[in-house]
């Protein structure tokens, strides 16, 4: 099996003159927007399925008869499906074929979300919300891979990773008014489908292929093993809320160490083409990579995916009055990435990280109090910290997931630090509603709890960060 050094994980490609941001118009540079555009609007769909049950909560709850102590499995579908399968489906996606890859998850996110609209039990809306985070997986893994083979200089690719970073902060931003703003939350994924099957038609046209050239077999076996390891370890976590000590919740981690342990035999001594160079667990730039997409989920996404659903159950808010509001948040923080790339040069990556943490941080903390006194305006400051936070995070994210790896595994290794953000979000999403609901002094009691808990590991995400420095050479 090959080891990637410290040396390789950086980029290497010649760049004697840089092209501007802005590149006289000509076939190829076409041919890049092209793949950036379609990229990005896949990508902003797939975070609108994503977050399209932020603010329908309570009404699909109520459709699906689902009581409260399931209520995260509404929420922790996609995240599963999508930490599941992420790094597979960056690993098939660099071995053969970006584009076909992309293209197959993006005609599968529009089916199974058309699927998710017509559900009548908790049960089958959670696995049709499952099958949509493996779909999504598929289309975030290969785009970034896509976007690296169509910008190849170290300044496109900046430019290209900013535009789909703030495109992920995009699809957070209108998924709940969407959803808000139908009728009926069916309503919502029959049009979220149908965004996602347009998507996928242009694509198949419009887009080119490219590929790794190390070839070989799928890693099969690899790709089970860690799908069924991170699988047990999500419906540990989800599960975990109602009692940390119940024997499924053990025999699920147990399961978990198990898999994990069969997985790393695996890649180390009988894959020839394994899904992940375990040699770049080593590397402090993937660790700080996969430690902030970790923490990522586990704060950001943990808190702001429960908070429209205590805003309607303690203020009394409608849908779409709260999302209207998380637009503030989302809004600012889709602004702020597209602007990010700006701070290149100035400021890097791994400072851009911790800075959005600190920020979050700050604003949950901003934010206590806020639900208690029955006041949505003391929700803003907090709101505004928290969205330049999350602006920070998703802008230096993609980037630092595409150059902690060689080129040539570029969906490899977006896939790798967003696996670790949505099993972090499945966490986070777990602990908040596991603290929210459990308080004995109330809904708003339980959200400052959460809040507090969401500020502190912020700050451990930044501290953990800031530690990974890189290794002189």
């Amino acid at each position: 099996m090959s080891r990637f050094n410290e040396r390789t994980i950086k980029p290497t490609g010649p760049s004697p003159s840089p092209p501007a941001l802005t590149e006289p118009p000509s076939s190829a540079t076409r041919g890049a927007r092209s793949v950036l555009a379609l990229t990005s609007a896949a990508t902003a769909v797939a975070l609108m399925t994503y977050t399209a049950p932020v603010v329908t909560l309570p009404d699909t709850a109520a459709a699906l008869h689902t009581p409260a102590s399931a209520q995260a499995w509404l929420l922790n579908g996609t995240p599963l499906g999508l930490a599941a399968l992420l790094l597979v489906a960056g690993s098939l996606a660099d071995d053969y074929g970006r584009r076909r890859i992309f293209v197959a998850g993006t005609l599968a996110l529009g089916l199974t979300t058309a699927l998710g609209g017509l559900t009548t039990s908790t049960w089958a809306f959670t696995l049709a919300r499952v099958a949509q985070g493996a779909a999504s997986a598929a289309i975030l893994a290969s785009s970034l891979g896509l976007l690296v083979a169509a910008y190849p200089s170290p300044r496109g690719r900046l430019h290209a990773t900013g535009v789909w970073g703030a495109f992920v902060s995009g699809g957070i931003a209108v998924g709940p008014l969407v959803a808000g703003a139908m009728p009926d939350w069916r309503v919502a994924y029959a049009v979220l489908g149908a965004a996602a099957l347009i998507v996928a038609a242009l694509s198949f046209r419009a887009l080119p292929e490219s590929r790794s050239p190390r070839g070989g077999r799928p890693d099969v076996a690899g790709a089970l093993a860690f799908g069924l390891a991170l699988v047990s370890l999500v419906a540990a976590l989800t599960l975990g809320r109602d009692g940390w000590l119940r024997p499924q919740v053990g025999l699920l981690l147990a399961a978990t160490v198990i898999l994990l342990a069969v997985f790393t035999l695996i890649e180390r001594r009988f894959s020839p083409t394994p899904m992940i160079d375990l040699a770049l667990l080593r590397s402090p730039r993937f660790l700080g990579s996969s430690t902030a997409g970790l923490f990522t989920g586990l704060t950001v996404i943990g808190l702001f995916s429960f908070l429209p659903a205590l805003l309607q159950q303690t203020l009394g808010m409608s849908a779409m009055d709260t999302a209207w509001l998380l637009l503030l948040w989302s809004g600012l923080s889709f602004t702020v990435a597209l602007q990010a790339k700006r701070l290149t040069g100035r400021v890097s990556p791994r400072w851009q990280l911790a800075a959005g943490f600190l920020l979050h941080a700050g604003g949950a903390l901003t934010m206590l109090g806020a639900l208690d006194a029955g006041s949505w305006p003391r929700l803003l400051p907090g709101l505004l910290l928290g969205g330049v936070g999350s602006g920070l995070l998703n802008a230096a994210l993609p980037l630092l997931a595409v150059e902690s790896v060689p080129t040539a595994r570029a969906a490899m290794g977006s896939g790798a630090q967003q696996t670790f953000r949505y099993i972090g979000s499945c966490a986070g999403v777990a602990l908040t509603i596991a603290l929210a609901t459990s308080s004995g002094g109330g809904l708003a009691h339980g959200a400052d709890v959460a809040m507090v808990v969401s500020a502190a590991l912020a700050t451990v995400g930044a501290a953990g960060v800031l530690g990974l420095r890189e290794r002189a050479h």
